[in-house]
């Protein structure tokens, strides 16, 4: 998940509404295709749906863009303006507010699939434990996608893109809240929880790739990793960004994410 200057605090899980809706486009045309239809498919008509860290609903636009209908949708987030925003695009849904760090108390009972978009690279080890623990429980299926992979590409070059990634790569594997991220290794280390347990896991890379059609995403998002590096202790942080924010209008970027899908043991709807 994306911290973006100007936005609430990331260890609060806050932000900015507009910064939301800039990426969501983009993180529609990066989800994996074939995993989001598993996913639509474990959902089925009737099922109840845990979407974790919900922002404003944007998981459940991208499974209704991928044909899900009649699922029965709660919406967990710690932000009451998201959620309220999420109640109005979405007044089917059941909406939950509360604090994702208290996994006892989320509200699991009958969901069939629990769902997360941008969050397992905030979240510790542990609280991923924890989660797993819960669903393998009562047989609940897992779908976290765009789960950021430590992985940045950008045209033209810059003599620092390879520091500055590895500056914003050791900043997110701070505490956000949770306990000492997963940062860059989530999807890694969340597939060997799950498979652990018994799981069927695949995963698949959901990157986005931004052109100058992108370019106040792209300008925002310097403006997030270049804050980021800065905080870790890079000092060229600030020129980094400068530069790069030059060619907006010909360059482009590729930042990494994974989607992953787990299915629990015994499920017949495992592939």
């Amino acid at each position: 998940m994306w911290r973006v200057a100007g936005t609430r605090q990331i260890s609060e899980m806050g932000f900015d509404p507009g910064w939301l809706a800039l990426r969501e486009p983009a993180d529609r045309a990066a989800r994996d295709a074939t995993l989001l239809r598993r996913a639509v498919a474990l959902a089925g008509p009737g099922g109840s749906v845990l979407d974790l860290g919900c922002g404003t609903g944007s998981t459940v636009r991208a499974f209704e863009g991928a044909g899900a209908t009649g699922a029965h949708w709660r919406l967990f987030d710690n932000d009451a303006g998201l959620l309220a925003r999420a109640e109005v695009l979405h007044p089917e849904a059941k909406i939950c507010q509360g604090d994702l760090a208290e996994i006892d108390a989320l509200p699991l009972g009958g969901v069939r699939l629990v769902t997360a978009s941008a969050l397992f690279d905030l979240v510790s080890r542990d609280w991923v434990e924890r989660l797993a623990a819960r669903l393998v429980a009562q047989g609940t299926a897992l779908y976290a996608a765009l789960s950021y992979d430590g992985v940045m590409r950008w045209s033209p070059e810059d003599a620092e893109d390879a520091t500055i990634t590895a500056q914003f790569n050791a900043h997110q594997r701070g505490d956000k809240g949770f306990g000492a991220a997963l940062g860059p290794e989530a999807a890694e280390a969340a597939a060997g929880i799950f498979a652990s347990l018994g799981y069927e896991v695949q995963c698949a890379p959901s990157p986005w790739r931004l052109g100058p059609q992108e370019a106040e995403m792209q300008r925002l998002l310097l403006a997030g990793i270049a804050q980021a590096a800065a905080e870790a202790g890079y000092a060229g942080a600030e020129g980094w960004q400068t530069r790069r924010a030059r060619v907006l209008a010909e360059g482009w970027a590729e930042i990494g994410h994974i989607d992953l899908l787990a299915v629990p043991p015994g499920d017949g709807r495992r592939a």
